[in-house]
């Protein structure tokens, strides 16, 4: 039986619907949203601006918010609490490192252009290949 849930989020589509769901098919496990704040992008910009804020910390707490805050208005609807976490990191590194912890990440996948695939790699991919746990990819 799946008890613990980890759905790492960001404030796309696709990771939205990895919430919905872990809550239509596991509607009785602690969901665990994890949001991973300073990873790589294209030109690098999300990663220099953390870098520049006097308490890492406290900005990655405040990006982060948006999303806490869109996941768990949704929650509601299903009258399901979350328990929120915030990482500074590589997305797919910081996601393998707390996969141990529970029965199964669920995870959305990003149809991003070439170039940011070539660019930050697919995190899915990388946590499908590398988890030590089940991974469900949702679309």
């Amino acid at each position: 039986m799946i008890s613990r849930v980890l759905v790492p989020m960001d404030d796309s589509e696709m990771a939205q619907r990895a919430l919905e769901y872990a809550l239509e098919n596991h509607p009785d496990a602690a969901i665990t949203i994890l949001h991973v704040a300073g990873g790589p992008s294209g030109m690098g910009g999300a990663v220099t601006a953390l870098a520049l804020e006097d308490d890492i910390e406290e900005a990655a707490e405040e990006r982060a918010q948006e999303v806490f805050d869109r996941a768990r208005e949704f929650a509601a609807q299903y009258d399901v609490e979350i328990t929120t976490e915030v990482q500074v990191g590589h997305p797919a590194r910081a996601i393998l490192n707390r996969a141990e912890d529970f029965d199964v990440v669920i995870i959305g996948t990003h149809d991003g252009s070439l170039a940011d695939r070539l660019v930050v790699g697919n995190v899915a991919q990388k946590v499908f290949r590398n988890s030590p746990v089940s991974v469900v990819v949702a679309r």
